[in-house]
């Protein structure tokens, strides 16, 4: 699978992932509805959520890396987070069966899981794949129902379909910017278990999806290898989450968004933590 197309190649995962399959050889064609300002990295615009444009965007492909979507929730009013998000991801997946890609790469959400947890607590930590997916509105209801629908466009195609449940993604710069703000008050980022990924790993998780023998329509949580903070892991759970059952073993600063699935299958394994550029105190 030589020939990739990356739609919201412009953005923050996108630019990373368009830059590490260049690296590897791909022949890569980034699709947004933004055109880069980088002359040396073009992208074709299109409107995915036109199942025409769609097709046409993805003719000629190999496999499709789907990163496009609004990308959070309260970027605009739910009812069209949901409506741009589940039709772009539609048309995505069909146009993908209809042309015969070898496989679609795309990305689902940490949100999935209760993210944030602020009316539900999380059922256990480390939260793994198996934990119940409880969408808090309506971004991440767009990318349980587009779970649900790779689920059943495998089922029809045969072609593979990996969910990328990618955590808060942060690139390099914003390490020394914004963590240390998060260290005095372990309430600021209980509401993802103190989690987040850097995009440079979310493009090694994307490679490793393309390439790894995988079948069905399978989903990844994707994060660091540790937690945001100065703090352990399990100090952090026992002030803030009390009466959350830990399952399996914890150490140190151990991230509690379980990545065993994705080093298993996928052989991914996160190369940068943000204690590589920032000095804890």
């Amino acid at each position: 699978m030589k020939r990739v197309v990356v739609t919201g190649g412009s953005g923050k995962a996108g630019r990373a992932v368009v830059a590490d399959l260049g690296e590897h050889g791909y022949d890569v064609t980034s699709v947004d509805v933004a055109a880069s300002l980088h002359p040396d990295d073009p992208t074709l615009v299109a409107d995915l959520t036109d199942l025409g444009q769609t097709i046409e965007s993805l003719s000629g492909a190999d496999a499709v890396v789907h990163l496009a979507a609004i990308p959070a929730p309260h970027v605009l009013p739910e009812g069209e987070t949901f409506r741009i998000n589940m039709m772009s991801t539609y048309n995505v997946f069909s146009a993908a069966a209809q042309l015969g890609l070898e496989r679609v790469v795309w990305a689902s959400s940490e949100t999935l899981i209760g993210i944030p947890f602020e009316r539900e607590q999380p059922r256990y930590a480390p939260i793994d794949e198996e934990h119940p997916r409880l969408p808090e509105f309506h971004y991440a209801l767009s990318k349980l129902a587009s779970e649900a629908i790779a689920e059943q466009f495998n089922r029809w195609s045969g072609i593979p379909f990996v969910a990328l449940r990618i955590s808060n993604i942060m690139e390099e710069w914003e390490y020394a910017d914004r963590f240390p703000g998060f260290w005095d008050d372990p309430t600021i980022r209980a509401w993802n278990l103190w989690g987040y990924v850097d995009a440079r790993d979310v493009a090694q998780a994307v490679r490793l999806a393309l390439t790894t023998d995988l079948a069905g329509a399978e989903p990844f949580l994707v994060a660091a290898a540790d937690n945001c903070m100065t703090r352990e892991s399990l100090d952090l759970m026992a002030e803030v989450y009390p009466n959350v059952p830990i399952r399996g073993s914890v150490s140190g600063h151990d991230t509690l968004l379980s990545i065993d699935k994705a080093r298993t299958l996928l052989g991914y394994e996160p190369l940068h933590s943000w204690r590589d550029s920032v000095a804890a105190r």
